[in-house]
């Protein structure tokens, strides 16, 4: 009887206990998929939501966004997702052309009629991503909506001290024109009060004719710009070539793109980063 008796305790509390792990495991908030398709709007997006999501960067490390070719399983991965943040208005369109199949809210950050869609580069501008983001997220995981406010509210407080510090780094300098090698920080410029000059356009595919070479080249020796700026992820050979004809050296400027396997390894982030771009626009321009 008493043998019994422990037989039957003993599994009333292998019972307990199973039914705990179990209704703990199931309390356990699952992971929300989201898909970014490339590394600024990833990283807003990895910020905001946390431990609540999941973020694949459909832009490899070290690769160039503008003209991402999609794997079948990367295809399958925006179809899956729970939600994809793209920029839209063709800036990568086999991304865009992947989520028209989905079932599910696909969110495009660039505003209707935005013919430039560098607007990362922007702190003020990167700030309505990370609001774009918080809100989409409170909409698909309501239970989540304290982290996602707290979240924000960090990054965009970092976000308002690095406009503070490009204010403030760019108030007074000797020289305002910023020579690019594609016409990727038109934003940054209008907000900081300076003026760039692309090389190529928009896209850092265009060539640029012998004329427009020639006239940057006079007009980089005429204001005493001292650098002509390139970038990691595009040929230099062209902006190279411009410096060379105007006798000035070249810098690379990071228009976030895409960061590194290095640059990742070493804890590089957008904020790390357009500190890093802030530092050379302020030795190139000559500013107090």
């Amino acid at each position: 009887m008493v043998l019994k008796l422990r037989l039957c305790v003993l599994g009333a509390l292998v019972t307990a206990l199973v039914a705990g792990v179990t209704t703990s495991a199931a309390a356990e908030p699952s992971r929300r998929s989201v898909v970014a398709n490339f590394y600024p709007v990833a990283y807003a997006a990895q910020r905001v939501g946390g431990n609540r999501v999941h973020v694949t960067n459909l832009t490899p490390a070290g690769a160039e966004p503008h003209d991402l070719e999609l794997t079948p399983d990367q295809i399958d991965e925006i179809l899956d997702a729970d939600v994809v943040f793209d920029l839209g208005h063709g800036f990568q369109p086999a991304v865009e052309k992947a989520a028209e199949q989905r079932d599910g809210p696909t969110v495009s950050l660039l505003r209707a009629g935005a013919k430039d869609p560098h607007i990362w580069l922007d702190p003020v501008r990167m700030e309505r991503i990370v609001r774009t983001v918080q809100a989409e997220l409170t909409k698909l995981d309501p239970k989540g909506r304290a982290v996602y406010a707290r979240n924000a509210r960090w990054f965009l407080a970092q976000l308002a001290a690095l406009d503070t510090r490009f204010s403030q780094g760019l108030a007074n300098c000797a020289r305002k024109v910023v020579v690019t090698g594609h016409e990727a920080f038109g934003y940054l410029a209008a907000r900081y009060g300076l003026r760039q000059e692309g090389v190529a356009g928009l896209s850092p595919d265009a060539e640029p004719d012998a004329k427009r070479l020639g006239q940057l080249a006079d007009l980089v020796k005429r204001l005493g710009v001292t650098v002509v700026f390139t970038e990691d992820l595009v040929s230099p050979r062209i902006a190279d070539t411009l410096a060379r004809e105007a006798g000035v050296k070249t810098e690379t400027l990071n228009p976030l793109e895409g960061l590194t396997d290095g640059e990742l390894a070493r804890g590089a982030t957008y904020l790390t980063v357009m500190d890093q771009n802030l530092a050379k626009l302020r030795s190139a321009l000559g500013c107090s």
